[in-house]
């Protein structure tokens, strides 16, 4: 398993990522930061309403590695979509992070159906001002998060650049395969958030046995199974030694028979969210 993928614009993105949602700001943040670095995290995923980025960025600044050596993603939040108000969030979240450019931007959810009459508008808006940052520099890839097929179409439609990444609910109690498979036919890579699912995932039987048969926890063997289906994990932890172990998955491979075990489990222990249901 290689360390690094490779974004539909040619750029190399870390295999894993850690993830910083509910890692409060200030110190805690701060640190994790410093801490998964120190243990071989090179990509750090946070988004606005983390309300974390200054930690987060804090992090960056103490953590030792050249700023070149990382790989940093950000998110707009569904308050600030729309053309120019996607300019000024971009704005105050570089500025919080401390950073010059962003490796990656993400429409964080859709605007959908359910709340809007002109979403697809909305969407397309705020994707323009997406590609202004793009072309300017000022970050070195976009894409989406949340973004079921039928939300990816109509902007994909008025997109004059592909989003790179989409980012999703991905673990094995919940794996949402017709938008992964409609990702990977358009070369868009899927990034997993809460790749560990929920506490019954984690809890899981089946999971628990084969997870011992390669002396590894069902931590590790969920992160390597996102992996091995060509799906960037973002686990998360303020926990050292759980950080430490989260990226302990490159000595391993789960066998073909394990994985199609795993990948028969029904849908179990996901977050509820759905894009086209959501009311924030």
């Amino acid at each position: 398993m290689e360390n690094y993928l490779k974004l539909n614009n040619d750029v190399k993105i870390p295999s894993i990522g850690f993830g910083t949602w509910q890692i409060p700001d200030g110190e805690i943040a701060t640190n994790s930061i410093r801490i998964a670095i120190n243990n071989g995290y090179k990509h750090i995923d946070t988004a606005a309403i983390y309300n974390n980025e200054k930690g987060v960025g804090t992090g960056i600044q103490k953590c030792g590695i050249e700023r070149k050596e990382l790989f940093v993603t950000s998110k707009l939040w569904n308050s600030e979509r729309g053309y120019e108000s996607t300019l000024k969030a971009f704005k105050k979240s570089l500025k919080d992070l401390q950073l010059q450019y962003l490796d990656l931007y993400l429409i964080h959810w859709p605007a959908t159906a359910n709340q809007f009459n002109d979403w697809r508008q909305i969407n397309s808006d705020t994707w323009k001002a997406m590609e202004k940052l793009y072309n300017e520099g000022k970050v070195r890839a976009i894409g989406v998060s949340n973004f079921l097929e039928h939300h990816l179409e109509p902007l994909m439609e008025n997109a004059k650049i592909k989003p790179s990444v989409n980012q999703i609910e991905f673990h094995p109690g919940f794996k949402q395969n017709d938008c992964v498979k409609f990702c990977n036919d358009n070369n868009i890579l899927v990034e997993g958030w809460s790749p560990l699912g929920r506490g019954k995932v984690l809890e899981n039987k089946m999971l628990k046995e084969t997870a011992i048969t390669y002396n590894k926890s069902v931590a590790q063997l969920c992160i390597r199974w996102a992996l091995q289906n060509n799906v960037l994990p973002l686990p998360k932890s303020i926990t050292p030694n759980r950080i430490k172990e989260n990226f302990e998955v490159f000595d391993f491979e789960i066998s073909e028979s394990d994985m199609a075990l795993i990948n028969q489990i029904d849908n179990f222990g996901g977050s509820g969210l759905n894009p086209d249901s959501i009311d924030f």
